[in-house]
């Protein structure tokens, strides 16, 4: 049985990869997601604002030398490939860190844009650029593959896609899950508590894995709600190169890793598959035998079979 794949022109074990969490923080931890099964690693981010020169000593846990330092660790401590990941919102000097993310040692990098606009002024092209711009500044800085972790909000993310594949992006991350303000009643106050995924967000990464594959050079890789097997082989079949791993991982630990290789294994050998490759994409919008299923169409017609009384007895029947 074959459970390999390609991913940012580094063939891994399977398609079992931890994203960006704190589990990365500790090399010993690094070192519990290689013996668990982790196909590898992306690093905690080092955010924009660490590289200025404003930002406190304080204000984070792990300092930006610290963090080339541990990757320079990992790499002598494991086998396994270290893909380091930069959290940015706009262009600037900072991407020069980039380039000492390569010196470091890592084998690829995850660049992170995270930016909430909320200029009344500023136009949606205007936005889509500041990505383009950055993943281009970033490009220029390393010779390692560069993918790019972003959101869903785009009024067209096919096209944004597209534009991203064109600007040399190696692969796309689908999709960075925001932090969500909250309010705090007691404190009357704004509250930002992280939260850890449920499965049903795996459905909106499903969805636009399945429209892009086939459709971009770069790889696709899966993030959020993904806490099975068989979430992987969805993803796996709507056309992800990899599948990434995070909240099942903080929730139920490492170990949880293993677990969901051995119902890999288990799916593919009792439907007679012989590797990832051979289902990979199988039922993606460029394959499946009803496309309209990624679509609007779909939409209309799963409202008009739902009979609202099923949801009431427990039982949502279409």
């Amino acid at each position: 049985m074959d459970l390999s794949t390609s991913y940012l022109g580094m063939k891994l074990r399977t398609p079992l990869v931890p994203s960006a969490s704190p589990l990365s923080r500790n090399i010993d931890d690094v070192k519990r997601l290689e013996d668990a099964g982790a196909a590898a690693v992306v690093f905690h981010s080092v955010f924009e604002e660490q590289l200025g020169t404003t930002t406190k000593a304080g204000d984070f846990r792990v300092g930006p030398e610290l963090y080339l330092d541990h990757i320079t660790q990992a790499k002598d401590d494991v086998s396994i490939p270290i893909i380091g990941s930069l959290n940015a919102a706009t262009p600037g000097s900072w991407v020069s860190y980039a380039r000492q993310i390569e010196q470091a040692g890592a084998n690829a990098l995850e660049l992170n844009i995270y930016d909430v606009p909320t200029d009344m002024d500023r136009s949606g092209s205007e936005v889509e650029q500041i990505y383009v711009d950055i993943l281009k500044a970033v490009k220029s800085e390393v010779t390692i593959p560069v993918a790019v972790k972003l959101s869903p909000f785009f009024s067209n993310l096919a096209n944004m896609a597209r534009r991203l594949d064109d600007a040399g992006a190696d692969a796309l991350v689908l999709f960075n899950r925001f932090c969500q303000p909250d309010i705090d009643l007691g404190k009357l106050d704004v509250a930002l508590t992280p939260m850890l995924s449920v499965p049903k967000e795996m459905l909106l990464p499903l969805r636009w894995v399945g429209i892009l594959h086939g459709r971009i050079r770069a790889n696709l890789a899966a993030t959020g709600g993904i806490h099975r097997g068989s979430d992987a082989i969805k993803m796996l079949l709507a056309g992800a190169d990899v599948t990434m791993l995070c909240s099942v991982l903080l929730r139920h630990g490492i170990e949880d890793i293993g677990v969901l290789e051995r119902e890999l294994r288990e799916w593919l050998e009792r439907n007679r598959h012989e590797s990832v490759a051979e289902i990979k994409g199988l039922l993606s919008h460029k394959n499946c035998s009803n496309p309209s299923a990624f679509e609007r169409a779909h939409y209309a017609r799963a409202l008009d079979g739902y009979d609202p009384l099923f949801l009431l007895a427990g039982r949502p029947h279409f």
